[in-house]
């Protein structure tokens, strides 16, 4: 009986924990599913582990679901990465040399498929825990699986819309994100999905 009376907190606590964590689910999912299309400026900065900047860079990016995503980094650390929903495309105008890799639909690989992959599956690929303080809701996602490019992943709506997000990886490297001029849910060109690769570029196909 003294068992059964020190279980029944335990189990009740577990309970009340899985309900909040359904519950933060179903809050992201429905802000990541009322964005259909995303479009915003971006300022990153990343970190080491002390604290020390590494870089910063800003750019622009352009999301749609299921899988699209135009993800540009301004110079002096000038980067593309474009995906068509199968295949992505990195491109490196200093080194003119385009990667194309097949896309993979592991949610956790980038913070672009995060953003435009099948929120859906979100759930399989997260623990997720929420806070919310005025108009700013911050989402807590941690990986289920270790094959991961972070080990934990901050993401922040205010008033409804894509605020920030940071991720940190295995060794304490912080990338912080924060995006401006959010835009949802205006018409995009398909265009914007499909990269040229110039002529006389090197192509490696991974």
């Amino acid at each position: 009986m003294r068992l059964i009376r020190m279980l029944l907190p335990v189990l009740a606590l577990t309970a009340l924990t899985a309900h909040a964590d359904e519950k933060d689910v179903a809050r992201l999912t429905q802000l990541l599913e009322t964005s259909k299309t995303l479009s915003a400026n971006f300022s990153q900065l990343t970190l080491d582990g002390s604290g020390t900047q590494l870089q910063e860079t800003t750019g622009n990016m352009t999301l749609q679901r299921p899988g699209l995503f135009y993800w540009h980094t301004n110079a002096p650390a000038e980067q593309t990465m474009v995906s068509d929903g199968k295949k992505v495309t990195l491109w490196d105008p200093d080194l003119e040399q385009a990667t194309i890799k097949k896309l993979d639909e592991r949610l956790t690989q980038t913070p672009a498929l995060l953003l435009s992959g099948d929120v859906s599956k979100i759930s399989q690929s997260f623990d997720i825990s929420a806070k919310e303080a005025g108009g700013v809701i911050d989402f807590t996602l941690k990986p289920k699986t270790k094959d991961t490019l972070f080990d934990n992943l901050r993401l922040s709506f205010r008033n409804g819309l894509l605020n920030d997000m940071q991720l940190i990886d295995s060794v304490g490297q912080r990338t912080n994100i924060l995006f401006t001029g959010v835009k949802a849910n205006e018409a995009v060109p398909a265009s914007k999905f499909k990269f040229d690769i110039p002529k006389g570029a090197d192509v490696i196909q991974e």
